[in-house]
């Protein structure tokens, strides 16, 4: 059996990247994957690669900064199964860069990145009690949420307040047998790397994007979508059971200089 035989998960922003990887790894590990995404296409494309390898999923078109439609995905889970067993707040935008975005800029980024993980979490806690002990709420923060960034301060505070927020829902759940922790990437080889190097459009070429990773990665390289995939999947499993509050640096090092 796999470490997620059985299990629910809904992943938000699983339609590319990072969010794709850790749905097709879930559902290898035997779970019934809910894949959301901002474009239905890529949630379906996501969900086709499960479905095509014996797996089981379900793609949704799910906006996050639409707190009802985040809610009805939810309900729709408690209808057909009654029980969710892990909540990936996968779903980021880098946002501006420097100390002047607007406020229109300013806005969707706490929406993407901060408010969402908090009403899918408040709307999801009836449903992940019911999962036996084995509730499992995962986050995507960053390095920059554990170390600030010079270049993106707006992005910094995002990821500086999904960490608090994991620390304080991991206390605040854990009498209910939930887990929380968060997932902190440095650069990680997909298509959000480029708009998050490049907030400025200033044309960044691949050999510019590899000198500024292998300056800022000890081990050389950015990551796979697959490794961060891996470290999820730990986070949703049963081989994490006594590990809940943790900003998790999945980073080649970056927070060890």
């Amino acid at each position: 059996m796999g470490r997620l035989e059985n299990r629910i998960a809904l992943i938000t922003a699983a339609g590319s990247g990072m969010g794709r990887a850790g749905a097709v790894r879930f559902a290898q590990e035997g779970a019934h994957v809910y894949v959301t995404d901002l474009r239905q296409d890529a949630a379906e494309e996501t969900a086709k690669t499960i479905t095509d390898a014996g797996g089981r999923a379900t793609a949704r078109q799910l906006d996050v900064t639409d707190l009802p439609a985040i809610k009805s995905v939810i309900d729709e889970i408690g209808d057909a199964h009654g029980v969710l067993h892990v909540l990936y707040n996968h779903a980021g935008t880098p946002g501006a860069a420097g100390l002047h975005a607007s406020l229109e800029d300013f806005d969707i980024t706490v929406d993407v990145n901060m408010r969402s993980a908090y009403y899918a979490t408040s709307y999801a806690v009836d449903l992940l009690k019911k999962a036996d002990g084995k509730g499992s709420i995962i986050y995507t923060s960053s390095v920059s949420g554990v170390a600030g960034s010079p270049f993106s301060p707006l992005y910094s505070m995002v990821k500086h307040g999904i960490v608090g927020l994991v620390r304080a829902t991991a206390l605040a759940l854990a009498p209910e047998g939930i887990r929380c922790n968060a997932i902190c990437p440095a650069s990680v080889a997909t298509p959000m790397l480029r708009g998050f190097l490049d907030r400025n459009n200033e044309g960044l070429t691949d050999e510019q994007m590899a000198e500024f990773v292998k300056r800022t990665v000890p081990l050389g390289r950015a990551a796979q979508p697959e490794e961060i995939a891996n470290v999820a999947l730990f986070l949703a499993c049963d081989e994490s059971s006594f590990i809940t509050g943790v900003p998790l640096p999945v980073d080649g090092g970056f927070t060890a200089r």
